[in-house]
């Protein structure tokens, strides 16, 4: 079997689909480069990652703030001027009510904040390497709530729905090069970050390990999405039918949501 001989920048690396999916990148014979804001965790997973044989080094960086992507991005490049892909999926979700976030802008702030413009100052900083060589591949974790439209979640879903919007453009423009760019639209993933919400406990999620192995098949296909087929499904319907589709969307999700509330004793 050939090795992925690729040198992969993955944000979010200290936990969850970051840490499983650079463990799988490295498995199949990637430099996996683990970016993070808790340095001791990522010393962890490197850690792990080396004693299964794989390459990996970490940088902590707070990829909230403005200034610690640019440090981060400037050492990434200095030590690793080839970077061949960057995986941008570190991300914050919020699920609050619009009744209950009208005094709550800072909400919306910090998620558009992590989720989408530190995904693109981490694109800005790697594109102009890819554009010299004519090679490379962006690839944005969005989610399925991006496809479908889900209630309580407008803070999220506002800001993951303009990265994948500037991802589309982006590849449109590009389109002539040899950069790729992938989104994965992740379904609800049993990770910390779903766990601190109670009412998941009782839905069915998709196992990290799944999650992880879309990371490898989006850098070795190049697709550009990979989403689970209802998820695709009910974005047409969004598009071709936005009134009733979003409608009974909306009545249905209520329901589900307030069902799960009750069996977890919460609103």
């Amino acid at each position: 079997m050939s090795k992925l001989n690729k040198t992969i920048v993955i944000t979010g690396a200290s936990s969850g689909i970051g840490e499983y999916g650079a463990k799988a990148l490295a498995a199949e014979g990637a430099t996996v480069l683990l970016v993070a804001r808790r340095a001791e965790e990522l010393a962890r997973v490197q850690q792990e990652i080396e004693a299964a044989g794989g390459v990996a080094h970490a940088y902590a960086a707070d990829l909230s703030d403005e200034a610690s992507i640019r440090a981060c991005c400037e050492t990434l490049l200095a030590e690793h001027p080839v970077i061949d892909v960057l995986i941008n999926n570190a991300g914050r979700s919020i699920r609050r009510s619009i009744r209950e976030s009208t005094d709550r802008l800072h909400d919306f702030s910090r998620v558009m904040q992590l989720n989408y413009l530190g995904a693109i100052q981490m694109t800005l900083a790697m594109l102009p390497g890819m554009l010299e060589r004519d090679s490379g591949q962006i690839i944005n974790v969005t989610s399925y709530s991006t496809l479908v439209p889900v209630p309580r979640y407008a803070a999220y879903i506002g800001a993951k729905t303009g990265l994948e919007g500037a991802t589309r453009s982006m590849a449109a423009e590009l389109v002539d090069t040899g950069i790729a760019f992938t989104l994965i639209n992740y379904p609800l993933v049993k990770t910390p970050m779903s766990s601190a919400t109670g009412i998941y406990r009782n839905m069915k999620m998709m196992e990290v390990e799944d999650a992880a192995q879309w990371m490898v098949t989006a850098v070795k296909k190049r697709p550009a999405r990979i989403a689970p087929r209802v998820g695709q499904a009910w974005a047409t319907a969004t598009a071709a039918a936005p009134g009733p589709t979003i409608h009974w969307t909306g009545k249905f999700m209520n329901r589900v949501a307030a069902r799960l509330a009750s069996r977890a004793g919460q609103k």
